[in-house]
């Protein structure tokens, strides 16, 4: 193998190593937040809350979560879109929560928190590990397009 070709085919993998570290460093910036936000969820039993709308049962999602998803909506979420269907944003304290399925197989739990600060994301794996929290680019570029960042409903 020529030199040059070793050096180049060096230096793209030293690249590629720094980025993808990037990536990791900038996706879960947050995870003993993020832990805490999931205990938290939990503990309130999310499942009980109500359905998002347009999402009363598991359905199909071409989104990047899973294959398909069940989608709940904390009080605070319930009450604005009950009393504000064409809202401009929700307000702080809403919590959105995506559970992720792949067949009947349970891949993973994505959460959306309204903070003062905007929307804090987090998402974790079918043993709930944290691979993504706080604000991380990933989920603020797909969001971004969007109604205050929500794009189920």
């Amino acid at each position: 193998m020529p030199s040059s070709f070793r050096c180049s085919s060096a230096a793209i993998l030293a690249c590629a190593a720094a980025l993808c570290a990037g990536c990791g460093d900038d996706g879960n910036q947050d995870a003993d937040g993020a832990r805490a936000l999931l205990a938290r969820v939990q503990a309130d039993g999310y499942r009980s809350w109500d359905r998002a709308p347009g999402w009363e049962e598991r359905r199909a999602s071409s989104g990047a979560h899973a294959k398909a998803v069940d989608i709940f909506v904390n009080d605070r979420v319930a009450e604005a879109l009950a009393t504000q269907p064409e809202r401009a944003a929700l307000p702080e304290g809403s919590v959105i929560v995506k559970d992720g399925y792949d067949g009947d197989d349970f891949r993973l739990t994505a959460i959306m928190e309204k903070r003062n600060d905007g929307w804090y994301w987090a998402e974790y794996s079918a043993a709930g590990d944290p691979s993504f929290s706080g604000h991380p680019n990933v989920c603020l570029n797909c969001h971004r397009t969007g109604n205050d960042f929500v794009r189920a409903f």
